[in-house]
């Protein structure tokens, strides 16, 4: 049965040298008009939870968002997804330190009228100042890593960081922590308050 999930794994597939004989049926038959070019998948789950908060079901939208597994994918993806290949729009979330690959493949597909949205230093740190250092510390506590924040805020490394700065450490530290913390603290987040890049890019689909 054809399903967003089977696109996503389709494309990756494709972006690592298969065929996308499959990936141009699937578009069609799902009629998916728009694909959301993340980093990885805590951006990703971010994404899907603040669109679960406005009752938008970006599937049944036809909007993808695809997790690329790295920015430096991301002229590939653009490649088969954008102008030169599926034709699709395409948009997107990014880091500023990653941000010259995005623009880079956005050029390189001649999508560059598109465009996509930047966070300051990563989605973290955005939903960390959007939410508090304090509110985000009792979130951390509600999901049961209380002991394991502690541990981590007593190692030398930790030691005249900012509490922010150490937060957005801490939800790195174990696999799958960033995607959890992704829709936790987007869940948390005032509508008012959203971080501007996530905020404009469901906005924009």
């Amino acid at each position: 049965m054809a399903d967003m999930e089977s696109f996503r794994e389709t494309v990756t597939a494709w972006a690592a040298g298969g065929s996308g004989d499959t990936a141009r049926d699937l578009a069609a038959t799902l009629s998916i008009r728009t694909v959301v070019l993340l980093e990885g998948p805590s951006d990703a789950a971010a994404v899907n939870a603040l669109a679960a908060r406005h009752n938008r079901d970006l599937e049944a939208e036809g909007v993808c968002v695809l997790s690329m597994g790295g920015a430096m994918s991301v002229a590939r993806f653009t490649s088969l997804l954008g102008p030169p290949g599926l034709g699709l729009r395409l948009t997107g979330l990014c880091d500023v330190a990653e941000s010259r690959f995005y623009a880079r493949g956005w050029e390189r597909a001649g999508a560059t009228e598109q465009g996509f949205f930047v966070c300051a230093a990563d989605l973290e740190d955005e939903l960390i100042r959007a939410l508090g250092v304090t509110r985000v510390t009792d979130l951390v506590r509600a999901e049961g890593d209380q002991r394991a924040l502690q541990t981590f805020l007593r190692q030398p490394a930790q030691q005249g960081r900012t509490s922010q700065r150490q937060l957005r450490r801490f939800l790195g530290t174990k696999k799958g922590r960033k995607i959890h913390y992704g829709r936790v603290l987007v869940e948390a987040v005032d509508l008012a308050h959203v971080p501007a890049p996530l905020d404009d890019l469901l906005a924009s689909l």
